[in-house]
């Protein structure tokens, strides 16, 4: 994990991204990585979006916002989207990840980070109740909303 670092989305990196593999059940929590890409050109570009190499191999993706002026506060400083190379999970790589946005906010100023996530078998719940996330209520879709006070 020593050989992790972040760079921010690029030309070079979307299609290394949007290639990402996920195990078996996973696909079901994703949308691919250009529509995140594409909704942050689009002003207010409050988009935060790096991706996760290991050397020089593209593992992971992390789309953050930061709106301190949203209406709704679970939008403020959000955990939009995260994905980890299904090779690559259960190493730390979402974790890395995660801490560098929980710094940004934090740097920023910002004492919440907020994530909304689906419950099911292979879904994202336990990686964000681990990394310290808790559930703080539900949309009216159903997903959590989850935060991590900083």
């Amino acid at each position: 994990m020593s050989d992790l670092r972040l760079e921010e989305l690029s030309a070079a990196t979307i299609v290394a991204v949007n290639a990402l593999g996920l195990k078996p059940g996973q696909e079901q929590f994703i949308t691919p990585v250009s529509y995140a890409a594409a909704a942050a050109v689009i002003p207010p570009q409050t988009a935060w979006q790096r991706v996760v190499l290991e050397g020089d191999r593209v593992v992971g993706f992390i789309h953050g916002n930061f709106d301190p002026d949203s209406p709704q506060e679970e939008f403020r400083a959000a955990l939009w989207r995260i994905n980890v190379d299904a090779g690559a999970q259960g190493r730390g790589v979402g974790t890395f990840a995660v801490r560098a946005l929980i710094e940004e906010a934090r740097q920023r100023g910002l004492d919440r980070l907020t994530v909304l996530w689906e419950r099911g078998e292979e879904g994202p719940e336990e990686f964000f109740l681990h990394i310290g996330f808790r559930p703080i209520g539900e949309t009216p879709y159903g997903e959590v909303i989850g935060a991590i006070d900083l």
